[in-house]
């Protein structure tokens, strides 16, 4: 199901230009309506449901249904983010609440090594995996003899 905003629990980041949900939607489907301040979910048929917009209001005002699997109808998903984790919040629809503490990346924005750490970019560019030798421990990748 696609993220969807409770009214009145969405304070449109207090009307600033570009409201958080805005910023972090990688699909760019959260909008400000101006005229009343508040999100909304401009194509909802195109949401990811990557949780992003969820994880990042801060007035906990967007709320995705959770997957079947993990939350059955009648039941919510809802995480709580703080400056190290997130705490996600499973109430099951016979009241038993279950939460799950994770710790979010510290990486600076900016700062990430886009090719981990190999020397070359043509590691990238070959048949396999850049990380599968050094996770193996192996110098390099074993291949078939001929």
């Amino acid at each position: 199901m696609p993220s969807f905003v409770i009214p009145e629990k969405c304070d449109g980041c207090k009307a600033l230009d570009k409201t958080a949900c805005q910023h972090i939607c990688p699909n760019d489907l959260m909008v400000l309506n101006p005229e009343i301040s508040k999100a909304y979910n401009r194509e909802p048929e195109m949401c990811w449901e990557c949780y992003n917009c969820v994880k990042i209001c801060p007035t906990q005002a967007i709320e995705v249904r959770g997957y079947a699997d993990f939350v059955p109808l009648g039941a919510s998903v809802g995480p709580m983010r703080s400056s190290d984790s997130i705490l996600w919040t499973i109430k099951f629809r016979n009241g038993m609440i279950k939460r799950f503490k994770f710790p979010i990346r510290t990486t600076a924005e900016g700062t990430a090594v886009p090719d981990g750490g190999f020397a070359s970019s043509t590691d990238l560019k070959g048949p396999a995996l850049f990380t599968e030798p050094a996770s193996l421990g192996l110098p390099d990748v074993w291949q078939l003899q001929k």
